[in-house]
Parts: structure tokens; C-alpha cells; sequence
């Protein structure tokens, strides 16, 4: 009778313990730590001491919860495509192992929570601007997906509100400095998520999504868009330190940081079957480090 009892246990703790790790990987853990990364350097910049340990975990919790929500919703909404694509039959959804019902119910009380949060204990600003994010994310850019290449421009946008949310928490407000950081996010996602969106072109194919890795078979359009928005995220990068929010240590390293990157994207531009995840590692490396020297630098 023991030995059933610790099986049953055994057995149960497992079934529990899968759960979790499925509801937890409902909410895209890694797109949550960068939201939470640029909400974080947001609000440091914002907030005239750096950082108020209260008010600071409490916008970090409410902006993980709603994004968390949206992620969850986000995988609602896309299941019958991630069942479609390679790359993401194997999440909870498509393979079966979370109902969709529970990922809607999980979404949205991770959703509503994450706004109560943010209206009754951080402030409205930073709650309008959550739902802004989470609104555009779900019912603008999700659905443009399946119908235009210019669903990647729609999404950058909520891709770039975490950093006006943290603001908006840390002293109740938006401002032209905060726009800036916004416009930094923005136009570095676009090269980011174009190297990605190539390397999975055919997932994107198979799932009848008309990304401009689809429609630009030969890439050509897609490395010209690279080029063009990283032309564009060049001085735009520079202009914290121009408006007095960071130093000079930022200017200049924010000016090699973007010719290193740039150089990785003309490089790969010729040849982006071989060359795409430089780009994407290069993304990954050029953001870390610019929100590192921003911090470092605040003025």
C-alpha cells in the first residue's frame, strides 16, 4: 500500500510540476525578460535617484503579469498557425498538452491582474500604456500577420511601449525623452526580427503567413530593409545624449555599437541564407549592450 501511495504521489507531483512548466512556457519567457529589460532601463532613466526599490517592483510585476497575459492570449489566438510551423508545434497549445480554454482563462486573469496592478498601485499613465501594448499587440498586429508584410512595422510598435511604461511608473508621466527610448526599440526590431523571420521563412510559408521573407524570396527587400532601418536606428541612438539624458561615454559607445552592427548586417546583406543569425546575434548583443551604457551613463 505504501509503494501505491508513493507512486500516486510520484505520478501526481509530475503531472502538477507539467503544469507549471507548460502554463509558464505559455508566456514566452525570453520575450517577457526583454519587456521587463527595457521597462527596467526605462524606468532607472526616468526616475531621479535611479531606482525606488517599491515602486519599481511594483512595475515590474504589474508589466509582467500583463505581458505575460498577452503572451498567452498571443498563443490562444495563434494556436491552429503554431500547429502549422516546426518551430512552435511543440508548445502547449498545438501539442496538445494545455487546452485552449486554459490558456484564454490564464491569459486573461494574468492580464486584468497585471492592470489592477498597475491603476490601484503604480498609476494610470503606466496602466494606459500597458493597455495600449497589449491591445495593439493582440488585436492589431496578431491578426495583420496573416494578411500584410506590414504587419512587421504594426508590431514593432508595441515592441517598443516597455521603456515608456517604465517612465510613466517611476514619476507618473511621458515625456520626449521617453519617446526617444521608444524610437531606439522600434527601429531596432525591425532588423532583429527580419533575421528571424528569414531563417524561419519556410515555418512562415508553411503557416500561409505573408511575412516579407515570404513575398521577398530572394531577400533582397529584406536586406534593403535591414540596411535602411539600421540607417535610421544609427542616429536616432545618438540622440539621448543630444537631449541630456545620457553622457558621452554613451555617445561614443552607442556610435561604435551601431557601426559594429551595421557592418554585421551589410556583411550578411549579400548572402542572408548564411549569414541571417549574424544578424540576430549581433541584434541581441547591440541592445544589451546600448541599455547597459545607458544606465551607466545616465545623466
Amino acid at each position: 500500500m505504501s509503494r501505491v501511495i508513493a507512486l500516486w504521489r510520484t505520478k501526481t507531483i509530475g503531472i502538477i510540476s507539467g503544469a507549471w512548466t507548460d502554463y509558464f512556457e505559455l508566456t514566452k519567457p525570453r520575450l517577457v525578460s526583454l519587456v521587463l529589460l527595457s521597462t527596467t532601463v526605462g524606468f532607472y532613466l526616468a526616475y531621479p535617484a535611479g531606482i525606488n526599490s517599491f515602486s519599481f517592483v511594483l512595475t515590474l510585476v504589474a508589466t509582467a503579469f500583463v505581458a505575460a497575459g498577452s503572451m498567452a492570449l498571443n498563443q490562444f489566438l495563434e494556436r491552429g498557425v503554431d500547429a502549422k510551423m516546426i518551430r512552435t508545434q511543440a508548445r502547449p497549445l498545438p501539442s496538445g498538452r494545455l487546452k485552449p480554454s486554459q490558456a484564454l482563462w490564464f491569459g486573461l486573469i494574468a492580464s486584468v491582474f497585471g492592470f489592477l496592478m498597475f491603476i490601484f498601485f503604480v498609476n494610470l499613465t503606466s496602466a494606459l500604456l500597458a493597455f495600449l501594448t497589449w491591445a495593439s499587440y493582440l488585436f492589431i498586429y496578431t491578426p495583420l500577420k496573416n494578411k500584410t508584410s506590414l504587419s512587421t512595422i504594426i508590431g514593432a510598435v508595441p515592441g517598443a511601449l516597455p521603456p515608456m511604461i517604465g517612465w510613466a511608473g517611476a514619476n507618473g508621466a511621458v515625456n520626449f525623452h521617453s519617446f526617444l527610448l521608444f524610437m531606439i526599440i522600434f527601429f531596432w526590431q525591425l532588423p532583429h526580427f527580419l533575421a528571424i523571420a528569414w531563417i524561419y521563412r519556410a515555418d512562415y510559408a508553411r503557416a500561409g503567413q505573408p511575412i516579407l521573407s515570404v513575398v521577398d524570396r530572394e531577400g533582397k527587400f529584406v536586406a534593403r530593409q535591414m540596411i535602411l532601418n539600421m540607417c535610421a536606428l544609427m542616429p536616432v541612438s545618438l540622440l539621448p545624449t543630444i537631449f541630456g539624458l545620457t553622457g558621452v561615454v554613451y555617445f561614443f559607445g552607442a556610435f561604435a555599437l551601431g557601426l559594429c552592427f551595421a557592418a554585421a548586417i551589410i556583411f550578411s546583406a549579400s548572402n542572408l541564407d548564411l549569414r541571417a543569425r549574424y544578424v540576430l546575434r549581433a541584434s541581441i548583443v547591440y541592445l544589451a549592450a546600448l541599455l547597459i551604457l545607458m544606465v551607466i551613463d545616465k545623466v
